[in-house]
């Protein structure tokens, strides 16, 4: 049996990289870069976003942004930390470990609990330095974050530390529900009401980012200073939203027939390569056209033939076009899902291949 392939466009990603940051700005671009890089692979996209001008990186888990720092060449030169514009971010609450080990490699934290903000200062004084974080108020989603009655203690706490020269507050944060406009405006007017407590405190923010990708992109009233984007820069659109303009999927799955009946070819990709076996009845782009999924197992999956189908030709699962296959996030919308969950589901057994 043959081997799937995802083939992944250099160039597409550069052009997408340049279009989100033409589109928001003055504003700056973190690229996210959780999930291996939305599952295309995190080496090779740390190198060509920071050629393309990237300089605020975002791990998710402090795990993530320490491969990212190791992606980007920073190192440390007699213990003290190289001097550079580009920043890691990670958000997730991590273990003490993690946290020492994350200060110590000058990640970006961000913290939205009591207890984490207290491990944090902790684990700084321990060692001696500083660490930089972004203090997170929960706008309305209910995903971590300080709640706006815990908010003023959270910045007295802080900015106390701060004073010792154990933290420096470089940002405020927040994550968008993005279920109604309304609610995101509501959001908003939480998000800017935290920002003027903690300056009137005394903080002085360099960052503030309340928006991801459909929110930066459709919401321009909304973005702070800073925004994380990581669907669009890989292409991926929203799901029931519009393909943003000048933003194309960088990536094409090729799958190759290993048989062929008079009426069904068989496909070397299934299931255990990541593909989700409810994807039954969607559309592929085959040499003959789009051609319909009639059944997935583990290992191939089975399509309706065409006209002088053979052992070998090349069968796109999607892409961004060429023989009638469908994007990542249209196959995602028949299973009531997402496009980053069609591409971080494919496993190691697709081989991603990188392309100019």
């Amino acid at each position: 049996m043959s081997s799937p392939v995802l083939e992944i466009s250099r160039g597409a990603f550069r052009r997408n990289i340049a279009a989100v940051r033409e589109r928001i700005a003055p504003g700056q671009l973190m690229l996210v870069m959780k999930d291996d890089a939305y599952g295309y692979g995190l080496g090779w996209s740390v190198a060509e976003a920071a050629s393309a001008g990237v300089t605020w990186f975002g791990g998710y888990d402090i795990a993530t942004a320490l491969r990212i720092r190791e992606a980007l060449g920073i190192r440390e030169a007699l213990g003290i930390r190289e001097l550079t514009d580009r920043r890691v971010y990670a958000w997730a609450t991590s273990a003490r470990g993690e946290v020492s080990t994350a200060i110590a490699a000058g990640i970006d934290l961000g913290v939205g609990s009591m207890e984490y903000l207290r491990e944090v200062i902790s684990a700084a004084e321990s060692a001696g330095v500083r660490a930089d974080v972004h203090l997170k108020i929960d706008t309305g989603l209910h995903r971590n974050g300080f709640r706006p009655e815990a908010w003023a203690d959270a910045v007295a706490l802080a900015r106390a530390a701060e004073r010792r020269g154990a933290v420096r507050v470089i940002g405020v944060w927040s994550h968008l529900a993005e279920a109604s406009d309304a609610e995101d405006d509501a959001a908003q007017a939480v998000f800017h009401d935290a920002v003027r407590q903690l300056t009137d405190a005394g903080g002085e923010p360099e960052v503030l980012h309340l928006t991801a990708s459909a929110a930066s992109w459709w919401r321009p009233e909304l973005r702070g200073s800073l925004s994380r984007i990581g669907a669009f820069c890989y292409g991926i659109r929203s799901a029931d939203g519009p393909q943003p303009e000048g933003v194309t999927l960088i990536s094409r799955l090729i799958a190759t027939v290993d048989a062929v009946d008079r009426d069904r070819v068989s496909i070397g990709i299934g299931s255990f390569h990541g593909l989700p076996s409810t994807l039954r009845g969607a559309s592929v782009g085959t040499p003959g056209g789009p051609r319909r999924i009639v059944e997935i197992g583990g290992g191939a999956t089975t399509v309706e033939s065409w006209t002088g189908a053979r052992i070998g030709d090349a069968v796109a699962v999607f892409g961004p076009g060429g023989q009638g296959e469908s994007d990542a996030t249209a196959l995602a919308e028949r299973i009531d899902t997402v496009g980053e969950e069609i591409m971080t589901r494919l496993t190691p057994a697709v081989r991603r291949a990188v392309v100019d």
